[in-house]
């Protein structure tokens, strides 16, 4: 018996998705939506399992040679879908490419910048070395995407979007993609690992949470994921469906404007007038605005109970987890006092900015802390837009205080404290996601320690202090981490990720092996 969007035709999928994917060039911007679909085209030499746990992609096996020499075993026999082998000649193509992406908005160099020199061994084997002991180079490579030194010598970001150049060793061919729309997939059937179970996929983005639901009870389609917080109830209750659930790994916060010692362009006073110094400079500030917000009441009545409070990048029981640093309480008439003590009794204006097609319940999440700021005194005006200009906005820099995620490629505070709190540092790739270009000394200098620490007890203890040393400044902004839902027609298993990415892979017909 077939389901509803699945056609007669056999193997064949058709699945939505709740944000857009901006592009399919793998090494131009860090987003969640690029990597799944990178990750149906393109192969990495490792990759994570569910949980996040390091396993060989590519590479068949690694080991440190020395302190500054990382070793890794290529698999043989690999092609690339037009039919070249692949070498450790392709790799170090591939890491000569990544920090040379033009106009990457979020650029993968971090990944690669350790290596200082790609040593090809032999077809199967290369050396990765390091300036200094670099514990993470396995964790690292997960993010980067191994293309073909001969078909990508002159790729451009351009020619990947139109197609002729998204050409991996993954488990899918891509056949066409209609920027925003759909991208339309058939198996590789030569894969090295295991084969997927469908001939064809059909990878819709549907951004409006309605449409997307609506469109899996129609049978348009038989897989969604970010379901909106709101059906979940109803879709429990459908014998038609069932769920995907984990708790993921993306932290939901705000990011602030360190950069503006004086004016912040949303920030006045109460009559409207631009304040002379920024008040986020302010640490008493920054805690007044975390103190003003109720955690608790966002993740039950926003959020209707898919996600946990957060006072840090990750989950209790991450790698790098500080036991004892907890979500700020609520505490709004606290948050007066401290706003009088930094020199702002009667508050002042602010506006908030966020998406609102990119996360669930964005919109929502920016106008209930609108209401609670305006509460403890900050008088805030919310301004949400779609994720494609707000993200461009974010980028130059343009806003006061904005609402952002982040998906961890890891279970462990390295990724997130190397991409959100370092000082932005376009040598060492660090702060590519630092849109508030938060800088602190102490942070930089323990994560420094950390990266080169190769004991895990001790590079576990220098990332906690690292942590603690951000999140107790304020750099940014912690609300909540997400757990992941998807949904599906019922016929189907799904095999859900911390990371929450969505792909067509981890999809089989209910019954199926692996």
């Amino acid at each position: 018996m077939l389901l509803p969007g699945m056609p007669a035709r056999a193997q064949e999928l058709t699945m939505a998705v709740g944000a857009p994917v901006t592009s399919l060039d793998p090494h131009y911007h860090q987003l969640s939506p690029n990597t799944a679909v990178a990750q149906m085209i393109f192969s990495g030499l490792t990759a994570t399992d569910g949980h996040a746990r390091i396993v060989p992609d590519l590479a068949e096996s690694w080991r440190a040679v020395d302190a500054t020499t990382w070793e890794f075993r290529l698999r043989p026999g690999v092609r690339f879908h037009n039919g070249s082998d692949f070498t450790a000649e392709d790799v170090a193509f591939t890491f000569q490419r990544v920090p040379n992406v033009p106009n990457s908005p979020s650029s993968y160099a971090i990944y690669t910048r350790p290596i200082r020199e790609v040593q090809v061994v032999d077809a199967h084997t290369l050396r990765l070395k390091t300036a200094a002991p670099y514990p993470l180079m396995p964790t690292d490579l997960v993010s980067v995407m191994i293309l073909d030194a001969e078909t990508h010598a002159k790729a451009t970001t351009e020619g990947f979007n139109a197609g002729p150049m998204a050409v991996g060793t993954g488990p899918f061919r891509m056949v066409s993609h209609r920027n925003g729309d759909r991208i339309l997939f058939e198996r590789n059937e030569g894969y090295f690992g295991t084969p997927p179970a469908w001939q064809r996929v059909t990878y819709r983005m549907i951004t409006n949470d309605a449409a997307r639901t609506a469109a899996l009870l129609a049978g348009d389609v038989a897989f969604i994921d970010q379901v909106p917080t709101s059906d979940l109830a109803k879709l429990r209750g459908d014998a038609r469906v069932a769920l995907s659930e984990i708790t993921g790994l993306r932290l939901i916060y705000l990011a602030l404007d360190h950069a503006r010692r004086e004016a912040s362009p949303f920030v006045a006073d109460n009559e409207g007038k631009p304040l002379p110094r920024n008040p986020l400079q302010d640490v008493r500030v920054r805690r007044a605005l975390s103190m003003a917000i109720d955690r608790g009441a966002i993740v039950e009545r926003v959020m209707e109970g898919a996600a946990i409070p957060a006072g840090q990048f990750l989950p209790e029981g991450s790698f790098s987890y500080v036991s004892d640093l907890a979500p700020t309480p609520y505490d709004p008439e606290g948050a007066k006092r401290l706003l009088a003590e930094a020199g702002f009794p009667q508050g002042f204006r602010i506006t908030l900015h966020g998406p609102n097609d990119r996360y669930p319940n964005d919109a929502r999440i920016i106008q209930a802390i609108g209401q609670m700021w305006s509460r403890a005194g900050v008088r805030t005006a919310v301004e949400a837009q779609p994720w494609t200009t707000f993200i461009a906005r974010a980028g130059k820099q343009e806003f006061s205080i904005f609402l952002q995620g982040w998906g961890s490629s890891s279970g462990e505070g390295s990724n997130p404290l190397r991409n959100l709190t370092a000082t932005p540092d376009r040598e060492k790739g660090y702060g590519a996601s630092n849109r508030g270009r938060y800088s602190n000394p102490e942070v930089d200098r323990l994560l420094g320690e950390a990266m080169q620490e190769l004991d895990d007890a001790k590079r576990e203890a220098l990332l906690q202090a690292a942590t603690r040393v951000a999140f107790e400044d304020v750099g940014i902004l912690p609300l909540h981490i997400q757990k992941n839902v998807w949904a599906m027609r019922k016929g189907l298993a799904h095999g859900p990720r911390a990371d929450e990415l969505t792909r067509a892979q981890d999809i089989r017909p209910a019954g199926a092996t692996r």
